[in-house]
């Protein structure tokens, strides 16, 4: 029988408009400069734990636009970092990871987010080992593959036989969900709130692994950290400022992601209780983020880890406390 689930995303050109006046720009990969003096920030659709850059515009610098450039995943992201196409991103750990280690011109630059992430599934699954045999949905090249796999190990299942690993998009997983496609999946918000709305449970925390619940971080384009650096540091306070006040004011944030995305209102309550924001790079993060590469490695998601001396630049965070 198929499980009742309400469509994720209505994602309209006029509620877009709507918020132009907070965001400055919104574009899509296609369109982007339309300003050609903007400080173009990639972030992905309708993740809460991605929507900083909403805010950012109110924290700019006179004169300053920032140019918000939407994706459907992390690793497109970072591509567009590594080429140019946008200066800032707003993304997964892992991709910035998996840009360091092919030699490309991609830093981490802040942290954004912690959490954001569920092992959800069919309330006849009431423990680790009742997924024994069962289809599990993951987003490949994601924190969230790391934390189902060393979950799995921890519980004494082999991710590669005693289960059966269904490759989704974030934006599939609900759906695959609801419509019986997989038993149960380790993915992203609004996924996990959406799952749990049409009857699913937490099987187990996915935060309980040696990675933490490590995931989103502020990317950066090499060229543009070392040719504007100035430019750069103000676009790190400006999203550590909205950070700041997102988590002052966690009700202006719940309804940007209903005005911005025609959300539920109710399910984003819920997500974004399972949102951590951040922007400190502070030892315990680079720890985690280093042993992540390190369980990238291990499961074949990287053929060696990156120079971790080369992931990290801390200086643009510099000044963020002095206002």
């Amino acid at each position: 029988m198929k499980r009742p689930f309400r469509h994720l995303f209505s994602f309209l050109a006029v509620t877009l408009l709507a918020v132009a006046g907070l965001t400055g720009c919104i574009a899509t990969p296609d369109s982007a400069g339309g300003d050609p003096g903007a400080i173009r920030i990639g972030t992905l659709r309708g993740q809460p734990h991605l929507y900083a850059p909403y805010f950012m515009q109110r924290f700019a610098p006179a004169g300053t636009t920032y140019e918000i450039v939407l994706f459907e995943n992390s690793p497109d992201i970072k591509n567009a970092l590594a080429s140019g196409a946008v200066d800032i991103g707003v993304l997964g750990a892992p991709a910035v990871l998996a840009g360091v280690a092919a030699e490309q011109d991609v830093h981490i630059i802040a942290s954004a987010a912690d959490g954001g992430s569920g092992f959800v599934g069919l309330p006849q699954i009431r423990t680790p080992q009742d997924l024994r045999g069962k289809r599990i949905g993951f987003p490949a090249g994601s924190s969230q593959e790391i934390a189902l796999k060393l979950t799995l190990r921890a519980h004494g299942l082999d991710p590669d036989t005693d289960v059966q690993l269904v490759n989704l998009a974030y934006s599939d997983m609900a759906s695959a969900y609801s419509s019986g496609r997989v038993d149960a999946f380790l993915s992203a918000e609004m996924g996990v709130s959406l799952a749990r709305q049409a009857g699913a449970h937490e099987i187990v925390s996915p935060y309980e692994t040696s990675i933490g619940a490590t995931n989103i971080v502020v990317g950066g384009n090499g060229r543009f950290l070392d040719e504007h650096p100035d430019r750069a540091r103000d676009a790190v306070r400006a999203f550590a400022r909205a950070i700041d006040f997102m988590k002052g004011d966690r009700a202006a944030w719940a309804a940007g992601l209903v005005e911005t995305f025609g959300l539920d209102p109710a399910v984003t309550d819920i997500a974004i209780g399972n949102v951590w924001l951040r922007w400190e790079l502070d030892d315990e993060f680079r720890g985690r983020v280093t042993e992540l590469a390190r369980q990238m490695v291990d499961f074949d998601q990287l053929p060696a880890a990156p120079d971790m001396q080369k992931v990290f630049r801390t200086e643009f965070l510099d000044t963020v406390g002095a206002q």
